[in-house]
């Protein structure tokens, strides 16, 4: 308990220190890392990037401290670390490369089939790549690398999801993290520290995780439950499958306005929606024979979110 809180500690200030020196000199210059949110405001990517750094700097910190003790901390750190650095990677050039044209799988592989690589395609076996590998360096039988592989990649991928509105994806983050602490994996204190750590930036909507740190977080938290025993392991796949296809074909954004309890979680702490502005519209002359009266018709004019990209 006490290395896992020190990860966690560890993670938040590293997260932080990093979040502020890439915004001081971003690479490549801000206007790379900037995007539009869906208020229509400019936002940061370089919360992804930094809470990474921070997830890995705590990943590393926890195992140093369990080294000491004699207990067996760096492979699944080692496993950790690098699934999380590959999601990140991958991450980042679907972010600063793609296009948004694709989306989701059946957009990325559609693609494929008339032979366009997307970079989202290219992010998808990067990041199935990065998790066989991780699961390869955690250990265990073949049966068991095959199921940590895909908790790892399809932990990234599901979370990234979820980063359609400001905090959801760390909250959603949250949630899971804590039920696979409950459980007594504490592999989870280091990238839930550095996520925790940078929520105010993202609920501010001054920045956001995007791809790179969805997946990062993601992959992280996939290869954090790889110590539950391997029925809980096989269950939590199948959640991730089966909430992975439903997206194809169900907004998760549009599931959560029609809850009330997801929407209460969803807006916590987030800034209130914009008002609804009243637009001014002018009359249309109409020919005499049918004008009744002239001067101007005012109406609400409706404002919607745009279309959930990934979804």
């Amino acid at each position: 308990m006490i290395s896992a809180a020190a990860a966690g500690v560890t993670a938040a200030g590293a997260a932080r220190l990093a979040y502020s020196a890439v915004n001081r000199r971003p690479p490549g210059g801000p206007k790379v890392w900037s995007r539009t949110n869906h208020r229509g405001e400019p936002v940061t990517l370089l919360e992804g990037p930094a809470v990474t750094a921070g997830a890995i700097a705590g990943v590393l910190t926890q195992a140093g401290l369990a080294s000491v003790t004699g207990a067996p901390g760096w492979r699944p750190a080692m496993a950790m670390a690098l699934g999380g650095a590959g999601a990140a990677a991958f991450g980042a050039y679907d972010d600063l490369a793609g296009s948004g044209d694709r989306r989701g799988f059946r957009g990325h592989l559609g693609a494929l089939r008339h032979g366009e690589v997307t970079t989202g395609a290219v992010k998808l076996g990067g990041i199935g790549a990065t998790g066989i590998v991780s699961a390869v360096l955690a250990g265990g039988s073949p049966v068991d690398v095959v199921i940590n592989a895909g908790l790892v990649a399809g932990g990234a991928n599901l979370l990234n999801l979820f980063d359609l509105r400001p905090g959801r994806a760390i909250k959603v983050a949250a949630a899971a993290g804590a039920l696979i602490g409950a459980a007594g994996q504490d592999g989870v204190a280091a990238p839930l520290g550095a996520a925790v750590a940078l929520l105010p930036e993202d609920l501010g909507e001054r920045a956001m995780l995007g791809d790179a740190g969805a997946n990062a977080l993601g992959a992280m938290l996939g290869s954090a439950a790889g110590g539950l025993p391997r029925p809980a392991r096989i269950a939590l796949l199948a959640g991730i499958a089966g909430l992975t296809a439903a997206s194809e074909k169900v907004s998760f954004t549009k599931v959560i306005e029609r809850t009330p309890a997801l929407r209460w979680l969803d807006m916590l702490g987030r800034r209130p929606p914009q008002p609804v502005p009243a637009v001014t519209i002018p009359a249309q002359r109409a020919d005499a024979a049918d004008l009744t009266e002239t001067g101007s018709a005012t109406r609400s004019a409706e404002k919607t979110d745009p279309a959930p990209p990934d979804e």
